[in-house]
């Protein structure tokens, strides 16, 4: 058999998501090689986090005009100049992976590496036939849209999130598998653009990991707006004269679904699978994430594991939070920090937004867990007045006993803002009463539909 010889490093990193970020000045004497199959700068920056936001954005300018109407205001969208705004958005992000890549290569102790990296060993990374080693090795390789097993999607244009958003032309009719933030984003965005739109999902409501209120208004909102196909199975995809047709099942009767374009949004898979982990001894959970530590470490002394590879909340804050621990930990391994990720929040910028944090009315339930509720509407405070909004709502879910706040859920405008004080609260430890009493209150502001929310409790 042929020897390799490998080049050696102090730190490999494999990804530029949030990997990139683990360069801080204490690393500036250590040798790193940083490995980068993709892009430079990861799943947010180029299809994820920071272009969807900025079309969401664009839609909810759109939403906003033609919603004027009940303010007294004509108004009317004459024209959406799709390749503008794409041209805007990309025009934007497209410069930075470049810039980004260059400044790493001018640095004295870094290499960047453009392939794939897989291990062949334990602490050996094979990159366009080159082997590197070092003593430690993170893996920051992210995920990617999971690809259903349906007959035909082989052999069908569908699109994912890595693509749907430099799409030539905005669909006449765009068909949707999936419910979760990136379908219901989506929907959002190519319904503000012009398209219909047709959203397939297996089970009976949308957003089904969000509290149980919260998912079944979005629920009765998303379907006002857009055919949304509940308890529905997808048998077949086929395409012929640049039309996708989806054969489902719905309650027992079949139907055949006709659009333009095909959006595949059924979740994300972890990359660990593509390096050859197992050469590496690297361990991985049932569902194909890698297991760590609450240091971020693998079960291979030396090998760390961060973000989306790791972590199914696949959540680039989530991801920041680790990697700053990750690279405090490599340079003080006497005096390690773990992540300290809890409470964990998210959002999701669909029209209406969402925002969440803790735990729901369901799983507290299923726990067998002593809660009380407290629900307080847009409708019922001065601003939400102001806004005419009657559709949405705070909810609020808190221990009886310690006072303290055990998970929060918003449905409507600005609830990923108007969610983070409920988050310091409780991370900081105080009580429900502390956070509504202990605190003024600007009149007439939206927070007050967060301070009666805590009122109630």
């Amino acid at each position: 058999m042929q020897q390799h010889s490998s080049t050696e490093f102090d730190v490999i990193i494999i990804g530029t998501g949030s990997g990139n970020s683990l360069l801080t000045p204490e690393w500036d004497n250590l040798r790193v090689a940083i490995v980068e199959k993709d892009v430079f700068g990861g799943t947010c920056l180029n299809r994820g986090c920071i272009p969807t936001k900025m079309l969401v954005y664009t839609a909810d300018v759109v939403s906003h005009i033609q919603n004027a109407s009940k303010f007294g205001i004509d108004a009317t969208v004459n024209q959406v100049r799709w390749p503008d705004i794409v041209n805007r958005v990309f025009g934007r992000i497209d410069s930075i992976p470049p810039s980004g890549k260059a400044y790493r290569e001018s640095l004295d102790n870094v290499r960047v590496f453009t392939g794939e990296g897989t291990f062949v060993a334990p602490k050996v990374i094979e990159v366009n036939g080159e082997q590197i080693t070092a003593k430690h090795i993170v893996v920051a390789a992210g995920a990617r849209p999971t690809l259903p097993h349906i007959d035909g999607l082989d052999a069908v244009d569908f699109h994912t999130s890595d693509t749907i958003m430099r799409i030539e032309s905005v669909p006449e009719h765009l068909i949707i598998f999936g419910g979760g933030y990136i379908a219901t984003e989506m929907a959002h965005v190519f319904a503000a653009m012009g398209s219909r739109i047709t959203m397939i999902i297996r089970s009976g409501r949308l957003l089904a990991r969000e509290d149980e209120a919260v998912s079944e208004r979005f629920t009765e909102l998303y379907s006002k707006r857009f055919d949304v196909r509940t308890h529905t199975h997808i048998g077949r995809v086929d395409q012929a004269n640049g039309e996708i047709t989806v054969k489902v099942k719905t309650d027992g009767h079949t139907h055949h679904i006709t659009g333009d374009a095909l959006l595949v949004a059924i979740g994300r898979t972890p990359n660990g699978d593509l390096m050859d982990l197992g050469s590496a001894g690297v361990e991985l959970d049932e569902d194909g994430f890698i297991i760590t530590d609450e240091y971020l470490r693998t079960n291979v002394p030396g090998v760390w594991a961060l973000g989306d590879v790791t972590n199914p909340n696949q959540l680039k804050h989530v991801a920041n939070a680790e990697c700053r621990a990750v690279a405090h930990n490599i340079i003080h391994p006497d005096t390690m920090r773990t992540a300290d990720l809890w409470p964990i929040p998210h959002a999701v910028f669909a029209d209406p937004q969402v925002a969440s944090v803790g735990e729901t009315e369901q799983s507290l339930r299923a726990a067998g867990l002593p809660y009380i509720t407290a629900v307080q509407r847009y409708a019922d405070v001065a601003y939400g007045w102001a806004m005419e909004d009657t559709d949405h709502f705070c909810k609020l879910i808190a221990d009886p006993n310690t006072r303290q706040l055990l998970g929060a859920h918003i449905i409507g405008p600005q609830s990923s803002i108007l969610i983070q004080q409920l988050i310091q609260g409780m991370k900081f430890g105080q009580t429900v009463d502390q956070m509504a009493r202990e605190q003024i209150y600007i009149h007439p502001a939206l927070t007050e539909l967060v301070e009666n929310a805590l009122l109630q409790l």
